[in-house]
């Protein structure tokens, strides 16, 4: 039975231990070696078989005191979707104002997560 080695780098902490993952031939985990605590085990496991990532982005404000805002998706998405979730951010623009924690785009890319802004951009006043 032939083994897959996959060395990674933990983000668990700011350690940043040397994990090395052993995989059987049927993609089951044999073992981990190189973390220092749980969080390490966690990550390796989790980046093997499901690896997620929080996305950031930028879109376009209309009318605000600020052109742009920072937005992210509210939890992780799985790893494959980032290109969708960043193409489906092409071309959205809100209206100001907007506070922290709008929904920008509901169920981004299919993920069932959702865009939301990370800052608040107040409506330019007119006089």
């Amino acid at each position: 039975m032939s083994m897959k080695t996959t060395e990674l780098t933990c983000i668990g902490c700011p350690l940043g231990c040397a994990l090395t993952v052993e995989m059987e031939e049927g993609g089951q985990i044999a073992g981990i070696t190189g973390n220092t605590c749980r969080r390490g085990e966690d990550y390796a496991r989790k980046e093997v078989t499901n690896p997620t990532r929080i996305v950031t982005s930028t879109v376009r404000v209309e009318g605000g005191t600020w052109r742009m805002v920072s937005v992210k998706t509210r939890s992780d998405i799985p790893k494959h979707k980032i290109s969708a979730c960043v193409e489906g951010l092409s071309g959205v623009c809100v209206k100001a104002p907007v506070h922290r924690g709008d929904v920008i785009v509901e169920n981004i890319a299919g993920t069932g997560v959702d865009m939301v802004a990370t800052k608040e951009v107040e409506a330019v006043r007119q006089e």
